[in-house]
């Protein structure tokens, strides 16, 4: 579904933010992302999107060359990128308005939505107006509103406290095991990249290149967190950052 090939990027400045990046993520599959501070992580979530392009190599989505954002593609920021003057159903609606539905199908797939986010009865109140993590599930739902085939995410929990970290961590388990939607996740968190990752990407520090990618089947498990396996598999994601950074 996902495929980076050969792609280096080089800013204006001169500074070489990822080099001879390759690796691939097969439909369905849940992949993490994880490398220090600096390594080009968020400028690969912008290549991938169409939103930026490389200096050299490509990326390919479902077999074609990225070269403009699809609409199979959905992006989280860790910034959650909420309109302030909007409310919750504004912002969760935004873009299916974009795209031409009408009030009565987004009110349908919005309402569902803030349901199943916990967010039901919020439906008028202002991102001001809510905690960190509320906030996170409104872009959440902007983003599962569009119904995208790959769900990209940029650090989306790492500003959130460790019980709301958890849950939403929970809920995004839940919702790869229900829909199988490709997902990638760029994270700081080597327990969070274990937890939402069927395989696991470790860059380099800059520029960032892929130095091992780990395979990690237990992944799927709401218990994950509490077995030995898992502890083993994070102290492994942990040598490997560790290398990378080196």
């Amino acid at each position: 579904m996902i495929k980076a090939k050969d792609i280096t990027k080089r800013y204006p400045d001169g500074t070489e933010a990822l080099r001879d990046v390759n690796f691939e993520i097969r439909s369905g599959e849940s992949c993490s992302v994880i490398g220090p501070s600096g390594c080009g992580k968020t400028t690969l979530l912008l290549i991938l999107t169409g939103i930026m392009k490389p200096t050299e190599g490509k990326a390919v989505i479902a077999g074609q060359d990225v070269t403009s954002p699809s609409k199979e593609v959905a992006l989280v920021f860790q910034n959650y990128g909420l309109f302030p003057w909007k409310t919750v159903y504004e912002n969760a609606s935004l873009g299916l308005e974009l795209r031409g539905f009408n009030r009565k199908e987004r009110r349908e797939i919005v309402t569902s939505l803030l349901r199943e986010l916990g967010l039901k009865g919020f439906e008028n109140r202002y991102p001001k107006q809510l905690s960190s993590g509320m906030q996170q599930r409104v872009a959440f739902a902007r983003a599962l509103a569009l119904n995208p085939k790959i769900l990209l995410m940029d650090e989306p929990l790492s500003s959130l406290d460790a019980l709301t970290r958890e849950s939403l961590q929970n809920f995004l388990l839940r919702l790869w095991k229900e829909k199988r939607m490709t997902m990638l996740l760029v994270t700081h968190s080597i327990e969070e990249a274990v937890f939402l990752g069927r395989r696991i990407i470790v860059l380099s520090s800059r520029p960032g290149t892929v130095i091992m990618a780990i395979d990690n089947a237990e992944m799927g498990d709401l218990n994950y967190r509490t077995k030995e396996v898992f502890f083993d598999k994070c102290r492994e994601v942990r040598r490997s950052v560790d290398t990378g950074a080196i």
